[in-house]
C-alpha cells in the first residue's frame, strides 16, 4: 500500500520532516530542544508516541521528553534505565541500518527489565507488516551525527498507518535522529556557554568587588602601603603608594613613583632591605624623609604572583615604629650607661673591653708569618697544629684556623720600642668624699657630671670614658705607646683640677691615675684590676698636699 503512493508519501514526509527539523533549531534551551525532538516524532514522522532517552554523565539513560500521550508522559518522564539494559536492547532484533527494530516475537523478554516503557493495547496483526502493540523501534543518536559516542535513543510507537515503516519511513526516522543529535549537541553547547557566561560574569563581578575592596583598603589604610615592581630593569620601583605613606615620608605620590625603597633606605640598612625584598617577610629599617631625617619603620612584604609570568610585584606594608625604636634605644642606653653622667657604665665598659680580648696569649704568635697563618689558615703552618718539620704540634685553645681576631699586646713601660696598645687609665677622684660630706650629695653629683664632661672633651672620638661607680672613672684609649698614655693621664688630671662651680661656690677635686694595658690572654677583670692597683700605687706615691681638694 505504501508502494502504490510512494511519491506522495515521500513528498509529504519531506515537508513534515523539514518542518520538524526547523522546529528543532528554533528551541531556546536544552529542555525545549528535547521536547521539540519528541513532538517532531508525532507531528513530522507520523507516529502516535515518541520518547527521547538521554545519556546521563554516569552512562545511564533518562527519559528526558515524551509526546503523544499525557498519561504515559506523566508515568515515565524522568525515570532512568541502566546502560546495560539499553545496550542489550540495541543489540537485539533486526538492524535497519542504524535503527533497531525488535518485533513482538522477541520483545516479550524485555517486559521485566529496568528500562522505562509503556504498554499499548490493540488487536493482533492481521497481515505480515502490520504493527503489533509490543513491537519496538529505536533510533540511536550519536554525538556529531555519527560514531560510537551514544548521545541518546529515540523510541517510537504506533505508526498512524498501522504498518511497520518502509524503506523511506526508516530513512526519514534515521535522518531525523541524526538531525536531533546535532540539535541536542548544539543546545548543550549553548547551555554550557550560557552557564559559562553567567559564571564568568559572576567571577568578574566578584573580581571587581574584590578590586574595589582592595583599592579602598589600600588607599584608606591608616599605615603606609606600597606596590613595587619585582624583577626586570625597574626592580623595586614604586608603582603605587597610598596617602598614609606619602604623609609618613613627606613626599607626594608622583615623586615617590620615581624612587624605589633602595633609594630611600638608610645606607646601613640596605642589606636588610635587599634580603627582605628577595625573600618576602618583614624587617625593621630606616627610610629617608623629605627633610633629610630618617624614620624607623617596619616593612612587611608579600609577593603578588601572576599566573602566567610568575612573581611580579611586592605588596609592602609600612608601619611607623619610630616611637617604639626610640623607647628601645632609650632602654638599651639606660641599661648600658650611667644615669647621672650619661657615660658608659661598668657593664658596658667590660663588654667593650672583652670584645678586644681573646683567650690566646699574644706570645703564641710571635712572628708576622705566624700571625698571618693564624688569620688565614695556612694548612702547613702552626695554626693547624703542624710544625714545619712535619711533626704534629699543639694548637692554642680558643684559636681556630680562620681566627681573624687582631691580637693586642702591652708596650714595655721601661723601654719604649714603639709598640702601640690598648691603654686602660683608671681614675679615682681625690677629695670627693669631703665635698659630699660638707655640701651634700647634690653638690657631689654636680662635681661628677662636670668631671665626666671634662674627661670626655680630652679624649678622641674612638676612645671610651666610662664611670665604674662612685668617684671612679676608666678611660680606654687604643693605639697608644707608654709615653702617649702617660701624657694622656697628665692632660686628664690637669683638666679635672680647675675649680668647679657648684651653687655659687667653687670646689676642687684632684685625681689619681693608674695606667694598665689590655693584652690577649687576660680577662677584663684582670685588666681593670691591674690598672686599679697601679692607681693606688700612684696615689700613695703622691703627698697629701697634692691630693687635697675641697
Amino acid at each position: 500500500m505504501e508502494a502504490e503512493s510512494e511519491p506522495y508519501v515521500r513528498l509529504a514526509t519531506m515537508r513534515q520532516l523539514h518542518q520538524a527539523v526547523a522546529d528543532l533549531n528554533t528551541a531556546r534551551s536544552l529542555a525545549d530542544t528535547l521536547q521539540s525532538v519528541a513532538d517532531g516524532i508525532v507531528t513530522g514522522l507520523g507516529y502516535e508516541l515518541g520518547c527521547v532517552n538521554l545519556v546521563r554523565p554516569d552512562g545511564d539513560l533518562v527519559v528526558a521528553a515524551f509526546a503523544g500521550n499525557s498519561a504515559a508522559e506523566a508515568l515515565i518522564t524522568g525515570r532512568v534505565g541502566s546502560r546495560v539494559s539499553w545496550d542489550r536492547r540495541l543489540s537485539m532484533g533486526e538492524a535497519w541500518d542504524e535503527l533497531r527494530f525488535i518485533p513482538h516475537t522477541e520483545g516479550w523478554v524485555l517486559l521485566d527489565d529496568d528500562v522505562p516503557q509503556w504498554h499499548t493495547e490493540g488487536p493482533e496483526p492481521r497481515f505480515e507488516d502490520e504493527w503489533h502493540p509490543l513491537d519496538r523501534l529505536y533510533a540511536p543518536m550519536y554525538a556529531s551525527g555519527g560514531g560510537l559516542d551514544l548521545l541518546g535513543v529515540i523510541s517510537v510507537d504506533r505508526p498512524r498507518n498501522g504498518r511497520r515503516p518502509g524503506a523511506w519511513g526508516r530513512e526519514a526516522l534515521q535522518m531525523y535522529a541524526s538531525q536531533a543529535a546535532i540539535a541536542i549537541s548544539n543546545a548543550r553547547l549553548r547551555a554550557n556557554m550560557q552557564r559559562a557566561l553567567v559564571r564568568l560574569e559572576r567571577e568578574q563581578q566578584a573580581l571587581r568587588a574584590s578590586e574595589e575592596s582592595f583599592r579602598q583598603a589600600f588607599e584608606y589604610a591608616p599605615s603606609g602601603m606600597a606596590i613595587a615592581e619585582m624583577g626586570g630593569d625597574q626592580h623595586g620601583r614604586l608603582l603605587r603608594t597610598n596617602d598614609a605613606l606619602c604623609r609618613l615620608l613627606g613626599r607626594p605620590a608622583s615623586v615617590l613613583r620615581r624612587y624605589s625603597f633602595a633609594d630611600l633606605v638608610h645606607p646601613e640598612d640596605i642589606g636588610t632591605l635587599l634580603r627582605t625584598s628577595a625573600e618576602g617577610g618583614r624587617a625593621e629599617l630606616r627610610l629617608g624623609r623629605r627633610d633629610g631625617t630618617y624614620l624607623w619603620v617596619s616593612l612587611r612584604n608579600s609577593v603578588v604572583a601572576d599566573t602566567t609570568d610568575g612573581p611580579r610585584f611586592l605588596l609592602t606594608h609600612v608601619e611607623d615604629i619610630e616611637e617604639r625604636k626610640r623607647n628601645e634605644l632609650n632602654l638599651a642606653h639606660r641599661a648600658s650607661h650611667d644615669a647621672l653622667t650619661g657615660l658608659p657604665n661598668s657593664a658596658e665598659l667590660r663588654s667593650r673591653l672583652s670584645a678586644r680580648l681573646c683567650e690566646r696569649p699574644h706570645s703564641l704568635t710571635s712572628t708576622a708569618i705566624e700571625a698571618l697563618d693564624a688569620a688565614y689558615g695556612d694548612v702547613d703552618g702552626p695554626a693547624h697544629g703542624y710544625r714545619m718539620d712535619g711533626y704534629e704540634g699543639e694548637v692554642a685553645p680558643g684559636v681556630g684556623p680562620y681566627d681573624h681576631h687582631v691580637h693586642i699586646e702591652a708596650p714595655d713601660p721601661e723601654h719604649d720600642d714603639g709598640t702601640k696598645g690598648l691603654a686602660v687609665l683608671f681614675c679615682d677622684l681625690d677629695g670627693f668624699k669631703s665635698i659630699n660630706d660638707r655640701f651634700g650629695h647634690h653638690a657631689g653629683d654636680a662635681v661628677l657630671i662636670e668631671v665626666a664632661r671634662r674627661l670626655t672633651t680630652c679624649v678622641r672620638d674612638g676612645d671610651t670614658v666610662a664611670r665604674l661607680g662612685g668617684d671612679e672613672f676608666v678611660v680606654l684609649a687604643d693605639g697608644l705607646g707608654a709615653a702617649d698614655a702617660a701624657d694622656l693621664a697628665v692632660r686628664l688630671r690637669n683638666a679635672i683640677i680647675p675649680p668647679i662651680r657648684v651653687d655659687g661656690r667653687a670646689v676642687r677635686v684632684g685625681a689619681s691615675f693608674g695606667i694598665g694595658w689590655a693584652e690577649c690572654g687576660m680577662t677584663d677583670e684582670e685588666v681593670l684590676h691591674s690598672a686599679d692597683q697601679r692607681m693606688y700605687v700612684e696615689k700613695r706615691s703622691r703627698s697629701k698636699v697634692h691630693r687635697r681638694a675641697g
